[in-house]
């Protein structure tokens, strides 16, 4: 049995922890490697480790820093396959969707390349006499990602590649679920040229990420996972001295117009619903139908549902592969059973699907909920699953009036044709990523990534340039130079601009 080791100090570490957890194909559903869960002392010698490297890398110049991004840059874009393909054997998506998840990671990875243009500080001259002002920033030290099962190569590279550009070291727990992404990475920061403990890779469980959270010498924690994990990595962290944002769960809906165009509204509501399985921070999971559009959605997606082909990621022709566990797949199955348990119509039920080969793979085909009231628990949890309820509303007053009242506040789309009421939907719902006519609206590197309410505990989202602003610090300099015969004494009154 394969074992996925550590990256401690620029190289492959077992650790003093013999504590190990399973990694599975999804697809088959048998057990394909073991991954170590590191103890608090591997997560010790991990970051003493970056806080060794800190000391010489906090001082390296921008040329360095941008040598070794441009380098890293080049590398993941030669190994996109490779990384895809790792990605979907231990998660389960389809590898075309793996490689755009790469692709997505490149792009912060290259808004990190600007890092001169984006440290660049101000500047004002003489704003009292022969006094001058200015500012730069300046890293953090160790900073630390804990990052979830379904994005393992895109959702740490929103993290380790902005830390490192700003002359941070840091460490990085992943999911213990799909680990090997990971430690490739490692690899390819090490031939790209990055010193030795500036990246390290622990791989945990609880233990691992409380040491993280407890450890003096770590400045920052960044996070993504779901609700009540992101309020309790937040909660500790914070409480500890620390740096922290903490994205969570979602619940993201799709409003659809009458006047959207059914026949283009339902091809991305498919799309969005049960690509990667449902297992997306931004997918969606609930459509409001407004008015009279709801009878023709729910048959135009529940056609359009039958048609997606499942099967094992590796497989050229697949459209949706597994869900990651068994576990995860009988918790999707419950929640679409109490769906109908409660009073809702399965348009179409994924309960039973059976894939050719691979039965024992932990899969659940697209399902189609309609006719879901708030009170229900299909509709109240975060699914993470190929699942699409349907949910009716006479005007669009009433479905933001119905997204403001979730708890969640990630991602949200409106399929219209109308710019007023588009208009009117980006105004007034209180989420923090907004689609038109788009249903997965993931900002690009040069924004920022992040929701609103339980979707975020901390005031930074994530990359972009809010990025920059949570993983470094400002310094403001007030300097005079007067000439030594010129000098005169102090004055005892507070100071101003003269």
């Amino acid at each position: 049995m394969r074992t996925v080791t550590h990256w401690i100090g620029g190289k492959p570490a077992t650790g003093t922890s013999t504590r190990t957890s399973p990694v599975w194909n999804p697809a088959t559903g048998q057990q394909q490697a073991e991954v170590l869960l590191g103890s608090a002392a591997d997560v010790d010698t991990a970051v003493q480790a970056a806080a060794a490297a800190f000391e010489t890398w906090s001082q390296s110049s921008l040329s360095q820093r941008t040598k070794v991004l441009f380098a890293f840059r080049e590398l993941v874009n030669a190994r996109t396959q490779e990384l895809a393909e790792i990605v979907s054997d231990e998660h389960g998506k389809v590898v075309s969707d793996a490689r755009g998840e790469v692709q997505r990671g490149l792009e912060v990875i290259e808004f990190a390349c600007g890092i001169p243009q984006l440290l660049k500080g101000e500047y004002s001259d003489q704003v009292s006499s022969g006094v001058d002002l200015f500012s730069f920033r300046e890293p953090l030290g160790v900073c630390a990602g804990i990052t979830p099962f379904n994005f393992p190569a895109m959702v740490p590279m929103w993290m380790h590649p902005m830390a490192i550009a700003c002359g941070n070291t840091f460490v990085l727990k992943p999911s213990e679920r799909d680990p090997s992404t990971s430690t490739l990475v490692a690899e390819l920061w090490a031939e790209a040229g990055l010193p030795d403990g500036v990246f390290n890779v622990v791989h945990g469980d609880k233990e691992a990420v409380d040491a993280l959270l407890d450890h003096p010498d770590v400045a920052a924690v960044s996070f993504v996972g779901s609700t009540p994990i992101a309020k309790y990595i937040h909660q500790r962290g914070t409480a500890n001295g620390k740096r922290v944002q903490a994205l969570g769960g979602a619940k993201n809906h799709a409003i659809v117009l009458p006047d959207a165009g059914i026949d283009y509204a339902s091809d991305h509501l498919v799309a969005a619903a049960f690509g990667s399985a449902g297992e997306r921070c931004m997918a969606i999971s609930a459509a409001v139908a407004v008015g009279g559009a709801a009878d023709e959605l729910v048959a135009a997606v529940s056609e359009k549902a039958r048609g997606v082909k499942v099967g094992p990621g590796r497989a050229p022709e697949s459209e949706m592969g597994p869900v990651i566990t068994a576990a995860a797949r009988e918790r999707i199955l419950g929640l679409i059973g109490s769906g109908a348990e409660q009073g809702a119509t399965l348009a179409v039920d994924g309960r039973d699907l059976s894939v050719p080969g691979h039965e024992e793979g932990f899969f659940v085909g697209p399902t189609v909920i309609d006719d879901v009231s708030r009170d229900m628990d299909v509709y109240r949890e975060e699914i993470f699953g190929p699942v699409l309820s349907v949910v009716r509303a006479s005007t669009v007053e009433d479905a933001i009036a119905l997204i403001n009242s979730n708890p969640y506040g990630n991602g949200t789309a409106i399929f219209t044709s109308s710019g007023e009421a588009a208009r009117q939907f980006q105004r007034g719902v209180k989420v923090g990523m907004i689609g038109v006519n788009v249903p997965i609206p993931v900002p690009m590197a040069y924004y920022s990534f992040g929701g609103w309410k339980d979707s975020l505990f901390g005031q930074s989202h994530i990359y972009g340039p809010e990025g920059i602003a949570f993983y470094s610090r400002a310094k403001v300099v007030t300097s005079r130079w007067p000439h030594v015969e010129q000098a005169t004494g102090a004055s005892y009154h507070f100071p101003t601009a003269t």
